[in-house]
């Protein structure tokens, strides 16, 4: 089989959105806690993978390409498995551009699978932390886990909008060319390297920063890992923090880089005149 064009891509966008913002309260609900889940396990493995490497400035390129190689399954399990992620749902617009679905529609579609997704981050992240998952390395796993939440939490807010811009720029990308993949190989191809290349620069997901901040979250908890940490500010490491300070900007930059860097890209792009 080979591998759609562009326009053809658009099209099975287009379709997908239909059928995106027909699904029930229960379906969003459900796929969607999938998705914040799939996510989340990307993004604990990740974390594992790398934290030792992480610390040491010497080997932090090298801990954010393993890091990143292992976070690629999280969307490898979202569009395989199936499940509803709100990052690359931002390409509903292109059924609304065309007139095949309405923005209310797609709107309920955000809100229903953000909040999903959010459940199904916290969710795993909580199972990870009072499993004794964040205890790898003597502890160091956890205090590696409260900076990467620390840092998060402290960038400046136009930075966390510019880097939601970048990251779901390339997230909507893979989504875009594995819908054009006509195997799963190609597929899992088309996704890996557009993800590989978020994590390994550094750009800000709004799903899996619900999993990395509320895991840093319960590890604040944790006298061991604040200790072993000592250098992170933690002032802001709070749910309050979490959604003010990293998932409200991010989001906003998330959105902003699906619909117009992508979406709207494409359909100007491809759309007959």
């Amino acid at each position: 089989m080979r591998h759609l064009k562009p326009v053809e891509i658009l099209d099975e966008i287009a379709a997908s959105g239909i059928a995106k913002t027909s699904g029930s309260f229960r379906k969003l609900l459900i796929l969607g806690i999938m998705a914040g889940a799939y996510i989340a396990f990307a993004g604990a493995g990740a974390n594992m993978a790398a934290f030792g490497l992480l610390g040491d400035a010497e080997t932090f390129g090298l801990g954010k390409l393993v890091s990143g190689a292992v976070f690629t399954g999280g969307l490898i399990m979202v569009v395989l498995a199936g499940a509803e992620l709100f990052t690359g749902n931002t390409l509903i617009t292109v059924s609304v551009m065309q007139k095949k679905t309405s923005i209310s529609k797609m709107h309920r579609n955000w809100v229903i699978v953000y909040i999903a997704n959010f459940i199904g981050s916290v969710i795993v992240s909580a199972l990870v932390f009072y499993s004794g998952g964040l205890n790898a390395g003597n502890g160091y796993l956890g205090a590696m886990t409260l900076q990467i939440a620390a840092n998060k939490v402290n960038m400046p807010f136009v930075n966390c909008i510019l880097s939601g811009i970048l990251c779901n720029w390339l997230v909507c990308l893979a989504v875009w060319i594995s819908t054009g993949a006509s195997g799963t190989c190609s597929k899992i191809a088309g996704i890996f390297f557009p993800i590989l290349l978020f994590v390994v620069a550094g750009y800000e997901h709004s799903v899996a920063n619900m999993y990395f901040i509320s895991a840093g979250i319960f590890a604040k908890t944790n006298e061991l890992f604040v200790a072993l940490n000592g250098a992170a500010d933690l002032s802001n490491l709070t749910w309050l923090g979490m959604f003010t300070n990293n998932l409200l900007p991010v989001t906003i930059g998330n959105i902003i880089g699906g619909v117009v860097f992508v979406a709207m890209g494409y359909m100007l792009a491809l759309k007959e005149r």
